[in-house]
């Protein structure tokens, strides 16, 4: 198997929907979150990491029904080299499918952007 999403964002939008505390309680995980305080909390990360959770519900075809945004937490490695980790249903999903996945951020001025490459081995 082998599947695809990808996900563009105006940065603005985000911009905008940082000044509501429930943004961030409702779209991101507790480890999401510590990661983009150190960052402090650019606008440009958040809408990275908001892209890749779309992104990712696009590849499965389901959207986000019957997941939580918070169950699909974009970190980043030591080398900054960014990464999944989930939790709850995702998981379990994720687990029963042996899915593996890759995941690509990039952002400018303007917009922000994410790929995410679904395969099984």
């Amino acid at each position: 198997m082998f599947s695809i999403g990808t996900d563009i964002i105006e940065i603005q939008r985000i911009e905008n929907s940082m000044k509501n505390r429930k943004f961030f309680e409702y779209v991101f995980g507790e480890k999401e979150c510590e990661m983009l305080k150190i960052k402090n909390f650019s606008s440009r990360s958040v809408a990275a990491n908001f892209c890749a959770k779309e992104a990712f519900f696009k590849l499965l075809g389901t959207g986000i029904r019957g997941y939580g945004l918070k169950n699909v937490q974009i970190l980043r490695d030591e080398l900054g080299k960014p990464y999944f980790e989930f939790s709850g249903k995702v998981l379990e999903e994720i687990k029963l499918n042996k899915y593996k996945f890759c995941v690509s951020l990039s952002h400018n001025k303007e917009y922000a952007l994410a790929t995410v490459l679904c395969y099984t081995e």
